[in-house]
């Protein structure tokens, strides 16, 4: 045992507890960088991660980041007890499922209790999902994956309330579903706890597109009470702490490109907000996460398999995904189309076949009668849009917002038709890569609107989609990526031959990974 001064770095360690040793200090311990140790102040302890340094912290001294200085309670130069400490347990167990061992309830439940709770290094973390991208889940893993991320995070109590939700999968850009189809639901009577997620490869997520109308930021006793006043909410779920381990596991999948918890993570988050019914929307088509009609099948059993293990009456909806959602992609830009077609001011057929699709099923699985029918009739009306003001206001945002309000960026360009003809083809994953490019989803007023979509008429010189910026430079940036690669592929006819390829490009393969 040692005794060291503190020294404060004043940096967040994402949420784990991480100490910096001089190296000869850990040499004197025991420990290696990624070891454990303990440290101890009068009545508080904790285990924390070891990184070791020759230069930034000096001999008898002990770096700690946020997270350890608050819960030691710390100031600079105390004096604090280090000793080494053995590593988790769930070590072990990560271990064995690396050799494709199958992980009992308990067994899963340490490992997500040690991440949630800071005690894995990333690299311990990175070897957990990589096991399960290797030895994929089995129903039963994600049964108890499942439950161990919904017991150690928040959840939402309603007092035994019937609760509704939807989520997506995603892969198809401009889909402002949620936007429409709360309201539906709620204006019908039901609730419907939407937490959303932000942008991760896409150019708007939900939270992204809402909050261009309203604050998402709320903590689950804003939620309940915006629930309690409207009967629907959209909230952005990191603020929640609903199955965190998710997003700890997203800053692993992210980089690696691999997704092999989309079953858990969605269904915990479903699960911490009580929900009794649930619609999963899954788009499928070449650009998306799921490429066919059998595969989004298999999916659908998975997922109706696990709902019902979990004590949850799941549907699927498996929505046709060539295309974009309505013709804005880009927070501002789609959170302004939304409106419009609550209004009446506009109607995208295919966002609103979408949304009152989904919205029929959560009425029809709660005993309603034609649901499809009723949910285009709360549309027609406008109680759901009233319903959308309401939640706006709840959630603190302006009611009377029109579509006009909506900024949208000032830097501009349209990318004209080189020729006359109908469009062919839209490479999604283009227009999502310019999007991206132009600013979004941190720039709100970033993206494209489609002027044209698949079969549609198209003279030469007409605008087949504008590209929005908040920025100049960014407005290049789009422009460089669409003089590049082609996103919109028009013709005078089917042709068999779309594009053609003359030399050599490293291939780019599109990773979707939405929450």
């Amino acid at each position: 045992m040692m005794r060291l001064k503190t020294r404060l770095i004043h940096l967040d360690a994402g949420g784990k507890w991480i100490a910096i040793l001089n190296d000869h200090d850990a040499q004197e311990l025991g420990v290696r960088s990624l070891g454990r140790i303990r440290i101890r102040k009068d009545e508080y302890e904790l285990t924390a991660i070891v990184n070791t340094t020759s230069r930034v912290v000096a001999r008898g001294t002990i770096g700690v980041y946020d997270e350890a200085q608050a819960r030691l309670r710390l100031h600079e130069n105390d004096e604090v007890e280090v000793e080494p400490s053995s590593p988790p347990n769930s070590i072990n167990h990560i271990k064995n499922r690396l050799r494709g061992r199958k992980l009992s309830r308990e067994e899963t439940y340490e490992i997500i209790k040690d991440l949630v709770s800071g005690q894995l290094s990333e690299v311990e973390v990175t070897a957990f999902v990589t096991s399960l991208h290797h030895f994929a889940l089995d129903i039963d893993e994600a049964t108890n994956l499942s439950l161990a991320m919904v017991e150690t995070g928040n959840t939402l109590d309603l007092g035994g309330r019937l609760i509704v939700d939807k989520h997506s999968i995603g892969g198809v850009p401009g889909d402002k579903t949620t936007l429409l189809l709360v309201p539906i639901v709620a204006a019908c009577g039901l609730t419907i706890p939407k937490s959303s997620s932000r942008a991760i490869t896409s150019a708007a997520g939900t939270a992204d597109r809402a909050e261009v109308l309203m604050p998402v930021d709320l903590g689950v006793d804003e939620m309940r009470h915006v629930l309690d006043e409207t009967g629907g909410c959209i909230v952005w779920g990191g603020a929640l702490h609903l199955a965190p381990a998710d997003e700890i596991f997203v800053q692993v999948e992210f980089p690696l490109s691999i997704d092999p918890l989309l079953l858990p993570s969605i269904i915990s988050k479903k699960k911490a907000v009580g929900a009794n019914y649930v619609v999963i929307d899954m788009p499928t088509g070449a650009e998306t996460k799921v490429k066919t009609l059998g595969e989004a099948q298999l999916l659908a059993q998975d997922f109706i398999d696990l709902g019902r293990r979990l004590k949850m009456s799941i549907q699927c909806a498996i929505t046709y995904g060539g295309q974009p959602i309505g013709r804005a992609i880009g927070p501002a830009l789609e959170a302004r189309e939304a409106l419009e077609n609550l209004m009446g001011l506009r109607q995208d057929q295919d966002l609103i076949d979408k949304a009152t699709d989904m919205a029929g099923m959560l009425l029809e699985m709660t005993g309603r009668d034609g649901g499809e029918e009723t949910a285009m009739e709360v549309l027609r009306t406008g109680r759901a849009e009233q319903k959308l003001r309401e939640i706006i206001r709840a959630q603190g945002g302006d009611p009377e917002i029109r579509p006009e309000d909506i900024r949208v960026g000032d830097h501009r360009l349209e990318m004209r038709a080189e020729r006359p003809g109908v469009v062919l083809w839209v490479d999604s994953s283009k227009l999502v890569d310019q999007a991206r490019l132009a600013g979004a989803p941190k720039d709100k007023g970033a993206g494209i609107l489609l002027h044209r979509k698949l079969g549609e008429k198209v003279d030469c010189g007409d605008p087949i989609y504008t590209i929005f910026a908040e920025k100049a430079g960014k407005l290049e940036d789009a422009l460089s990526a669409a003089g590049e690669e082609v996103a919109v592929i028009v013709g005078e006819r089917m042709e068999m031959t779309l594009s053609q390829i003359k030399e050599l490009r490293p291939p780019r393969e599109r990773f979707v990974l939405e929450r």
